[in-house]
């Protein structure tokens, strides 16, 4: 068994951003015009009126103050609430693929390693914009790694699946290196015209590279142990799919986009993550008040915060849980590695840290990793 090292991350963010304030303005003016085209049916009571959001309400229900997005005119446009990325020629690189390939660049540029030295590419992201072939490819392609590649989703927790993935190629010998990405669009599954779910998203693309503790050349950190979670919820939940057009009256099915159900996510989720992270502190030998960082998932900062005080016993101290949430808001799986590569100051040799993703499935993963 080979010792596994996590030797480079890279995170690609877009050069388009959307403040509170923004998008607060573009939401209301989309809710008054929808208001006046429906004020019939709004005074009969067969039809809600849609309420004005407001930048105290999203800083209060959720710790974001901006997000980053890959089309900032199309989404801010009253009249329409969705990003507009045009369709690409099938000879050019696709959009997730470009930003992933963004990523992985800094992410081998970190560690000092030719991409024709990565054995295997997981593209593990929440949505992938074609089923096939697989981005997870493309990207190998355009990196001119060798070895295979292949797309991976397990919603908010890819990243850190991934990362186990390729972690366990690596201890068993399989492979000696492998990039796990993450260009996560967020922005386009949104239902930017729902008040209560308009300003939690925004959209990045980060990169892992693993490989071979013997092969690290730089700073790195070991990792010490992964852990994975599955139980089946429909609370948080996207029907959008290929099927879509084989059924009738789909165009505009609320479903069809990023839903959930808030309360009961709270209530399950919360439990079952800071009871995951006990249970791998416990089995792994790692006592909680050895963690000197705890990168957590960017959904929620009040989640984040439950879950602090939960594994540490405490109200973790400054920079012992970073967030990134209020100035990238929730990116799905890449959430807890843009927290990983912006917040490792401070961390000696033989500090430990535990990386944590967790989202629909419900689903939980977690990677102790030691500063070596």
């Amino acid at each position: 068994m080979h010792q596994v090292a996590l030797t480079g991350t890279g995170v690609f963010t877009p050069r388009e951003k959307i403040t509170n304030d923004e998008l607060v303005a573009a939401f209301n003016a989309h809710a008054d015009r929808f208001n006046a085209a429906h004020s019939d049916e709004i005074a009969a009571g067969s039809i809600e009126a849609k309420p004005h959001s407001s930048s105290e309400f999203i800083l209060q229900a959720s710790g974001i103050e901006n997000r980053y997005v890959m089309d900032k005119a199309g989404t801010l446009d009253p009249d329409r609430m969705f990003p507009k990325l045009p369709a690409r020629p099938d000879d050019t690189p696709s959009l997730m693929a470009e930003m992933a390939v963004a990523a992985a660049r800094d992410a081998l540029d970190a560690a000092g390693l030719p991409a024709s030295n990565v054995d295997a590419i997981l593209c593990a992201a929440s949505n992938h914009e074609r089923a096939y072939p697989a981005i997870a490819v493309e990207i190998q392609q355009l990196l001119g790694a060798g070895g295979f590649a292949y797309d991976m989703n397990v919603a908010c927790s890819s990243a850190t699946f991934g990362i186990q993935s390729a972690a366990d190629m690596i201890r068993a010998g399989s492979i000696r290196a492998a990039l796990v990405v993450s260009p996560e669009i967020t922005s386009a599954h949104l239902e930017w015209r729902d008040r209560d779910c308009h300003f939690i998203f925004g959209d990045v693309a980060t990169a892992v590279l693993l490989q071979r503790a013997e092969d690290a050349t730089g700073p790195h950190f070991r990792v010490l142990s992964t852990r994975l979670a599955t139980q089946f919820s429909n609370n948080i939940r996207n029907n959008d799919g290929f099927l879509r057009r084989t059924r009738d009256q789909m165009e505009d099915r609320r479903d069809m986009q990023f839903m959930q159900n808030g309360r009961k996510v709270f209530k399950e989720v919360l439990p079952l993550v800071s009871a995951h992270i006990a249970d791998h502190l416990s089995d792994a030998g790692v006592s909680a008040g050895s963690l000197r960082r705890l990168w957590l998932h960017q959904a929620n900062k009040t989640m984040n915060d439950y879950i602090g005080r939960k594994v540490l016993g405490r109200v973790p101290e400054p920079g012992e849980q970073p967030n990134i949430l209020q100035d990238y808001a929730n990116t799905s799986s890449a959430g807890s590695i843009i927290a990983f590569a912006q917040h490792q100051d401070g961390l000696s040799a033989g500090d430990i840290g535990l990386i944590c993703s967790f989202g629909a499935g419900y689903s939980v993963g977690s990677v102790l990793v030691e500063k070596a």
